[in-house]
């Protein structure tokens, strides 16, 4: 993982604001969870999309708390048609939380998925959308946020959630075997979780996107 200098952390943040979207540096997962804290208005519609980082800095638990009305996707219980109508739900939401599969130095987001609505969220829908990742996941570019995905967070992912797909089994993409591979090049599995790839560069709605980067390692 590349270390980045406090200037470098700073243009990163710059690039973001000049895509519209609201930055924020933090050093630790307590100081990300307080600032997402702030951002959320108590009594708000909240949900969120899976996200392994969330969990670890105890975003999950905070939206626990009787403060907000949660759209909890996660609860107990809940049958498969009751997730989807959570899902749909989230659209209307006051805000959305979520993490990156990649953040680019040019201050671009890439998330690539496979059910999808979490890209859907972060498209359209939430009035705010809050993206909390970990200094590991910046890359230069589009092309090493690609890279990033089918080597580091698509084969992790597959593990966590059970899917039987051959990066679950080699930790790499079979499309990176090809000499000119390229973004949605992958598997024909039934399990298989890149089935949609977003790019959110120069954004439209002001700062309805708010990013907070941790100096931390966090989630895949």
């Amino acid at each position: 993982m590349k270390t980045y200098s406090p200037e470098e952390i700073e243009k990163v943040l710059n690039a973001l604001r000049k895509n519209h979207m609201q930055a924020h540096y933090v050093a630790t997962s307590e100081e990300a969870l307080e600032l997402v804290r702030t951002l959320l208005p108590k009594g708000a519609t909240v949900s969120h999309g899976g996200s392994v980082t969330l969990k670890q800095i105890g975003v999950t638990e905070l939206l626990k708390n009787g403060e907000y009305d949660y759209l909890d996707r996660s609860a107990e219980g809940l049958s498969r048609e009751q997730v989807e109508e959570i899902y749909r739900k989230t659209f209307f939401a006051d805000v959305f939380l979520t993490s990156a599969n990649a953040i680019t130095e040019k201050g671009e987001l890439y998330n690539v998925d496979g059910n999808s609505n979490r890209v859907a969220a972060i498209l359209y829908g939430p009035k705010s959308v809050i993206v909390v990742a970990g200094i590991n996941k910046l890359v230069p570019d589009i092309h090493a946020a690609v890279e990033r995905v089918k080597t580091v967070a698509a084969p992790k992912n597959t593990v966590r959630l059970s899917c039987q797909t051959p990066c679950a089994q080699t930790g790499s993409c079979i499309s990176l075997a090809q000499t000119d591979s390229v973004a949605c090049d992958g598997c024909k599995s039934e399990s298989r979780i890149c089935c949609n790839y977003v790019v959110c560069a120069q954004q439209r709605h002001f700062e309805r996107i708010k990013v907070i980067l941790v100096g931390e390692e966090l989630g895949y």
